[in-house]
């Protein structure tokens, strides 16, 4: 209750879930068939960069600071045109000064058959993600704790779906918890896909977060982590991953592009490196770079 993300908007983290989820996205838009994207923990849609909070911090500068200005190869950008159009549209006379969050760029990604169910608990936060979508019959906001939505909200009526659950991590137990809501959700849904994004920083628990996943009876995860910095005498953020569950089959591929630029275009010291490998399912790596 006490985490803020305008904070952290447009952060290097916040590049690469949003990225994925642009790619998930417009997957699932290869389909006729409308499909719902349900983010559990949708904070209040829009950020705007020139605010105070943003500014103490500056730590959009290092993530899409970067890479608006970047010269990226022509695959690259095919793959990162939706997310970055997305952006372009908010800031028409230019620059980065409105940044969307999870909701509001799959809002403005979606066909009209697409629908959004977005949960935020804070409730200063509930009513300016409310605001921000009143009046839009494809966008169904509450104000829930999003490990219930995971029980509540799921299966989605149109059968088909990608969950978002980013998590402010603000417990000790959020890698348990994260675990113990996939596992709960998968049996309700067991044909979605998820995205469940996690830090990295030192001391982190992520060998026994993985090996925790592994032993869920779900045949097919797909992980992507990106560190932006070494974790040597940092107690902070130093990285992000992503835990997608059902991915699509071009997922691995697109992966194999896109984070070798991301790390090039965002690494913040020399020790920056990415990672692309199969939890479950596929036995084929990505190796580090």
């Amino acid at each position: 209750m006490n985490y803020r993300h305008i904070y952290h908007a447009g952060n290097f983290a916040d590049v690469l879930k949003h990225v994925v989820l642009t790619r998930l996205i417009r997957y699932m838009q290869k389909k006729d068939g409308g499909f719902r994207v349900l983010d559990t923990h949708a904070g209040i849609g829009l950020y705007d960069l020139s605010s105070e909070e943003a500014q103490k911090t500056g730590e959009w500068l290092d993530g899409i600071g970067k890479l608006m200005e970047a010269e990226l190869g022509p695959h690259v950008s095919e793959l990162l045109e939706p997310y970055l159009s997305a952006i372009r549209e908010l800031n028409p006379e230019g620059g980065i000064r409105f940044y969307p969050g999870s909701p509001k760029l799959a809002r403005m990604l979606f066909r009209p058959q697409d629908r959004l169910s977005a949960m935020e608990l804070h409730p200063e936060d509930y009513v300016r993600l409310h605001r921000l979508f009143e009046g839009d019959h494809h966008a169904r906001i509450t104000e829930l704790d999003g490990w219930l939505a995971l029980g509540a909200h799921l299966p989605p009526k149109e059968k088909r779906g990608i969950v978002l659950v980013d998590p402010p991590f603000e417990e000790e137990d959020e890698y348990q918890r994260l675990a113990e809501g996939l596992e709960k959700a998968y049996r309700r849904f067991p044909g979605g896909t998820y995205c469940l994004w996690y830090p990295l920083k030192k001391g982190a628990p992520i060998k026994e977060f993985h090996e925790t996943l592994q032993a869920l009876d779900i045949s097919k995860m797909l992980c992507a982590e990106l560190a932006v910095r070494s974790d040597r005498g940092i107690t902070g953020l130093t990285g992000s991953g992503l835990v997608i569950v059902n991915p699509p089959f071009t997922l691995k591929d697109e992966l194999h592009q896109l984070l070798p630029a991301l790390k090039d275009h965002l690494a913040q010291d020399r020790f920056a490196s990415h990672r692309a490998f199969w939890l479950r399912g596929e036995n084929k790596t990505v190796k580090d770079d």
